[in-house]
């Protein structure tokens, strides 16, 4: 893992800097512009975002989740541990996929309460920058890899529903929550 240092308390603020957007929102299915320049703006927008994430008990976000349209994603997988620090991406590119393709159940902060299976590599490696703009990769297995896929489609305008499979059980779980299947743009 990289050292961010952009430090943030991994507590829950009663305001949260950002405004997570929900499913049906258009924000969510926009494709995310390149950074071209890691500045102020940007270090901002990322400890915005952490504090936000963590506010939300997430692991994971991404930019258009906050209705910013940039290639920026925060990731952090052990957030009991206040020694670790998060890892922050952008403009990710994921440069190899493993072989093996493995089953596990992912949820979302801008689907909240929906958690179903979703199919996806079960080791990437992935090139970024870190908040100063130095080029980066990674190898990444087990959860850290779902989550830096997971948050990566919503830079496509992609959620993990439309990765989905099972479609009863997506309806069942959409619905119950009070979320539109409609909403959901198929790729599974």
């Amino acid at each position: 893992m990289t050292n961010s240092e952009i430090l943030v308390k991994k507590e829950k603020l009663e305001n949260p800097p950002l405004e997570i957007h929900y499913l049906g929102d258009r924000s969510l299915r926009q494709s995310a512009k390149r950074v071209t320049k890691v500045d102020d703006d940007i270090r901002k927008l990322i400890r915005e975002m952490l504090q936000t994430m963590y506010s939300a008990d997430g692991i994971g976000l991404a930019a258009p989740q906050v209705a910013v349209q940039k290639q920026v994603i925060v990731i952090d997988c052990e957030l009991d541990n206040a020694a670790t620090p998060p890892l922050v991406l952008i403009n990710p590119t994921i440069k190899r996929y493993g072989k093996e393709v493995c089953l596990f159940q992912e949820g979302c902060l801008s689907i909240p309460g929906v958690y179903l299976d979703v199919k996806r590599p079960a080791i990437i490696e992935v090139a970024y920058k870190d908040e100063n703009g130095r080029p980066k990769t990674l190898q990444a297995k087990e959860l850290l890899s779902r989550a830096i896929q997971h948050e990566m489609d919503h830079l496509q305008g992609v959620l993990f529903v439309d990765r989905v499979e099972n479609k009863l059980a997506l309806n069942e779980e959409l619905t119950k929550h009070k979320f539109s299947p409609k909403a959901v743009k198929s790729i599974a």
